[in-house]
């Protein structure tokens, strides 16, 4: 009885020591990439490492596996040396996107040292756009099949696509040009300019800097076009905003002069109760609500509104000023003749009396002419 269970427990060990995975252990050093940095299309590419492996299970590295190595470089060659006991062998370079080492080849007893030496040379690829490209990747793949990502070693690279650095510096240049014209533009109709000039200089400077960046510095000259085209969207909204401003003070000059008369009005006492003077005043008060209104929505970044609405301000001004000027004048010269025509020809009164006195000269002209025509029959 005692024999019978002991054979099974024994077997039952033996079971569960071959169900338990192999792990190795190993580790990608002293990883170098010649140039470093971006690279264009054909550029030679040089990767050196050293693979370390730590005894596990009683091996270097578990017989049964892969140890397997891919790059997206073109026309890659891997060259590598096994090292045991700081014995090198090497072997014969391989040719491929892909370097499959087996654990027939990479198995040895934990009390071996082994490491290895690997070096890939290829030219980077050509891509359709800027991309990033795998340079390495190193990965275990088990007996089963199965990639043991938990050990993964990937190494990425930018390669650029010159053409999209060349397109994108040609559509900066074609925005700077138009900052260009937006900013002489404004400067002619009186707009603060000093804040867009910085902008446009920054990205002007940004954009030359993109252009003189070597092919290894190609992700330097994408930060350096991301910036030229930041430093012009920012000079667009600082002129966007500076014109706003220069609107809405504007605007402020016929309420100034509104103002004027106004104190004029109330500061006699024969004009201070002026019939007139609240229509005037009300004018004067819906301009500088306009006024408020414009300066908010400049606060807000809403410069199309702010200017709108300084323009109503302005018109409403204006027709404040041009009222009390008018009453004024009324008032410190007499009857205002002018007025009275001016009042004539918008009421359309004197439209009426042109149309009948028109009507009359006609009436009074075919009398004429009949009575000449029956003298002339009369003979």
């Amino acid at each position: 009885m005692m024999k019978g269970l002991t054979k099974l427990i024994i077997l039952a060990a033996v079971i569960f020591l071959v169900c338990i995975p192999v792990v190795s252990a190993w580790d990608v050093q002293g990883l170098t990439i010649d140039p470093s940095g971006s690279l264009t299309p054909n550029t030679p590419v040089t990767v050196s490492f050293n693979v370390a492996f730590a005894a596990s299970s009683g091996y270097t590295f578990p017989a049964g596996s892969d140890l397997v190595m891919t790059t997206d470089l073109a026309n890659p060659k891997w060259t590598y040396t096994v090292v045991l006991n700081t014995v090198e062998n090497p072997r014969n370079p391989v040719g491929g996107p892909t370097l499959d080492l087996s654990g027939f080849e990479l198995s040895y007893a934990s009390t071996v040292d082994e490491s290895l030496s690997v070096t890939l040379e290829g030219t980077a690829p050509t891509v359709a756009t800027t991309t990033n490209q795998t340079i390495l990747d190193v990965h275990e793949v088990d007996s089963n099949g199965d990639t043991v990502t938990s050990s993964e070693v990937t190494q990425s690279v930018l390669v650029i696509n010159p053409g999209d650095v060349q397109a994108a510096i040609n559509n900066e240049n074609t925005n700077l040009t138009t900052l260009r014209s937006d900013i002489d533009e404004k400067s002619a109709i009186g707009v603060d300019t000093t804040d867009a000039e910085a902008d446009y200089n920054d990205a002007s400077s940004k954009l030359s800097s993109a252009k003189a960046r070597p092919a290894t510095q190609y992700s330097d000259a994408f930060n350096d076009i991301a910036a030229a085209q930041a430093s012009i969207d920012a000079g667009e909204t600082a002129l966007d905003k500076s014109w706003a401003e220069m609107v809405v003070a504007n605007a402020q000059g016929p309420v100034t002069n509104a103002d004027g008369i106004i104190a004029w009005f109330k500061g006699n006492t024969s004009t201070a109760n002026d019939p007139q003077l609240s229509s005037i005043v009300t004018e004067r008060e819906i301009a500088v609500s306009y006024i408020s209104n414009a300066n908010d929505f400049i606060t807000n970044g809403n410069y199309d509104q702010a200017r709108s609405k300084a323009q109503q301000a302005y018109n409403e001004g204006n027709q404040s000023y041009t009222d009390a000027l008018a009453r004024q004048y009324t008032l410190t010269h007499g009857t205002d003749i002018i007025g009275m025509v001016t009042g004539i020809f918008k009421s359309g009164v004197l439209v009426i009396v042109v149309g009948i006195v028109a009507v009359v000269l006609i009436a009074v002209g075919i009398i004429i002419y009949r009575k000449r025509s029956s003298w002339d029959e009369l003979g």
